[in-house]
């Protein structure tokens, strides 16, 4: 019999009800205001929960009909056995509460390229659990178990991607742009060998020191840098008009991303004239900014109001608090997401001093491990941690939940014939309040992971 939570009522202690109580399964009913779209339309689940000696296993779905149907063919009780011919029936993941979730990552498109959303919750799309079959929308499992999964007073997920600009110059550079809020940090995974041959790539980064001497003051050197952008702005909303036209001519979006090689082709279609304007205003605007290196394995902590812009063919793993706000300074090409640039409103707050860079700090060295710092933010830090071959470390419990990408290597997360392979770019969520957690490396090179742990409040 399925068990329908009613209006006002919470289905995550319905839940916690059963895990306390000698009941065997539970087949939990429950509305879901899905409030990442327009709308917050509600959507109608089905959560089934299964203990044995083994440990409780759950899946859910939105096939309810259809689960009905199965359940009502099904011989009772529930066993293990029949909840895998369900998972695979509803084409519904099936997971064993308190162990590791494998993320489901999405790929967003974007002007410069896409971005990889591993815990992403927008409109746009929704990054997933999975059982390394089928997919869960993430906030759906939130919804049932956000205690268990974040940890309590956790207010949602930090966000953890990956930046995949374009090789082509311009074309992938990323925009320049600050934040007021958002704490990021990059941790560079890969340098294309055609954009940069000999794999130092670039991140735009703050200030030029030498240009900011030629002015006798901050205000004058903001003023100047302001009215180079609003000139670059002019001739760049001018050839923005005429490839919208293009776009309406073939019936594509205004908002949509275009390829890369059909904007050349439009790009080569302007007037020498205009083509010379746009690339000698784009020229004088940049000279104001700082070019910093990044090889592969370079760490990046982006301090709030600081501009940056990550250049083409340098792909970085990021993590960042949840709270998306942005002001944007400039951009080599029509912004998609919004209708203006906040140019004089960003030159008015931005930081014109960047701060030192500084070696990561050792927090463990031991033979075959080692741990370090990458960044420890008010809100939330990551670590480092390098594994030598046949290396392993517990990741000690927490009562907050931890995120582990794999950027190196590959990896076990946990013992024995219970341990989850992951391979490069492949990340997992630790459940809070779980058991200390095993990591190991069975390859024959080193294996590199980051941690990612929000910070109680101080």
């Amino acid at each position: 019999m399925i068990k329908q939570v009613g209006k006002g009522l919470d289905p995550e202690e319905s839940v916690e009800q059963f895990l306390l109580s000698t009941d065997s399964s539970l087949l939990l009913r429950y509305e879901f205001a899905q409030y990442y779209l327009p709308g917050k339309p509600l959507v109608e689940l089905l959560a089934i929960f299964l203990k044995d000696t083994k440990g409780c296993y759950f899946l859910m779905s939105d096939k309810l009909s259809l689960a009905q149907q199965a359940l009502n063919a099904m011989a009772k009780p529930l066993t293990c056995e029949s909840l895998k011919q369900l998972s695979s029936h509803l084409t519904a993941p099936l997971f064993n509460l308190g162990r590791p979730l494998l993320l489901a990552p999405i790929a967003i498109s974007k002007p410069w390229g896409q971005e990889i959303w591993y815990t992403g919750i927008e409109a746009r799309g929704q990054s997933g659990f999975s059982d390394d079959t089928n997919n869960v929308p993430i906030p759906w499992l939130l919804s049932l178990l956000p205690t268990r999964l974040l940890g309590a007073g956790q207010p949602g997920l930090n966000l953890l991607k990956i930046l995949a600009p374009l090789p082509e110059p311009v074309y992938g550079d990323l925009y320049f742009e600050l934040h007021e809020k958002k704490r990021e940090v990059y941790v560079v995974t890969h340098v294309d060998r055609q954009s940069w041959p000999d794999g130092e790539g670039g991140i735009r980064f703050g200030f030029d020191t030498g240009v900011r001497q030629e002015f006798s003051s901050p205000g004058e050197f903001r003023q100047a840098y302001l009215k180079a952008v609003q000139a670059y702005e002019k001739v760049r909303r001018k050839i923005d008009e005429i490839f919208d036209q293009h776009r309406l001519e073939q019936n594509i979006g205004l908002s949509q991303p275009v390829a890369a090689s059909q904007l050349k082709a439009w790009h080569g279609d302007l007037s020498v004239e205009l083509c010379e304007e746009e690339a000698s205003l784009r020229q004088a605007m940049n000279r104001f900014t700082h070019m910093q290196a990044l090889r592969e394995g370079d760490v990046v902590k982006v301090p709030c109001l600081t501009p940056h812009a990550l250049q083409h063919g340098v792909r970085t793993v990021e993590f960042q608090t949840p709270v998306y706000e942005r002001k944007i300074l400039a951009f080599g090409q029509k912004v998609l997401t919004q209708q203006h640039w906040d140019t004089e409103e960003a030159v008015a707050l931005m930081s014109l001093q960047a701060e030192p860079e500084m070696p990561l700090q050792v927090l463990e060295q031991s033979e075959g491990c080692c741990r370090e710092q990458v960044v420890a933010f008010d809100d939330f830090q990551v670590q480092r941690v390098t594994l030598a071959p046949g290396a392993s470390w517990q990741v000690p419990a927490s009562p907050r939940y931890m995120l582990l990408m794999v950027v190196s290597g590959s990896l076990t997360v946990g013992a024995g014939g219970a341990g989850m392979e992951l391979k490069l770019e492949q990340a997992v969520l630790l459940p809070a309040e779980g058991a200390a957690t095993s990591i190991g490396n069975s390859a024959l090179t080193d294996c590199i992971v980051l941690l990612a742990e929000p910070l109680a409040p101080a």
